[in-house]
């Protein structure tokens, strides 16, 4: 559990999305989000979904997306590409007493999010270097983390670090925070040669994902 998750602060974000969930299996995971039982496709790299052209801005015919799955100690997680909405689906993907943990990297404008979920329920979420603006059932389960962590006022209402310091660096001292809580991580070789069992998702469930 060394790779932690600060470094995907770094990423380019082109995927949509990282949901990570503890209490059931990548296969169910995937299923949850919009994968066909049983419908684990071959093998697939992350640069081989890229060279698809599966990505968040140009989603593959007729709105499908894929997610490649895998387990990281007691998490499973999955990588969402393209149009795939399953990670938005917080209260389903936690049911039955899952946690979820999801990452969304930065947009054109929204800032990167996080946000997790426990049995159905939607317990805690905010944008990165917007952490004042916190949101869910116990919208202020964090914050003793991220006070303790210089993020924000024990309040909770004051951003600390000043405002032109650089947005990656308060991202990966938040993310920080998330890994720490809850023990996460995820090898940055899942984005790179690893070659985890994918699903497609959305529109045509059984759409060919060989490059």
């Amino acid at each position: 559990m060394s790779d932690g998750i600060v470094w995907l602060a770094d990423l380019d974000g082109w995927m949509s999305s990282v949901v990570f969930a503890r209490g059931i299996g990548p296969e169910e995971l995937a299923v949850r989000m919009g994968g066909e039982p049983g419908g684990a496709t071959e093998p697939i790299t992350d640069a081989e979904v890229r060279r698809l052209g599966i990505t968040r801005w140009r989603p593959a015919a007729d709105g499908d997306g894929v997610i490649r799955v895998g387990r990281s100690g007691n998490w499973s997680f999955a990588v969402e590409y393209g149009d795939s909405t399953g990670g938005d689906l917080l209260e389903e993907l936690s049911r039955d007493g899952t946690e979820v943990v999801r990452y969304v990297p930065p947009q054109e404008h929204p800032p990167a999010r996080v946000a997790y979920a426990r049995d159905g329920v939607f317990r805690c979420g905010f944008g990165l270097r917007e952490e004042m603006w916190r949101r869910g059932a116990e919208p202020d389960l964090l914050l003793p983390e991220l006070a303790a962590a210089g993020v924000l006022s024990r309040d909770g209402r004051t951003y600390l670090p000043a405002e032109d310091e650089d947005h990656r660096t308060g991202y990966r001292r938040s993310l920080g925070v998330v890994e720490r809580r809850f023990g996460l991580s995820l090898a940055p070789a899942f984005l790179g040669d690893a070659r985890p069992p994918a699903y497609a998702v959305r529109g045509t469930p059984r759409m060919t994902l060989t490059p």
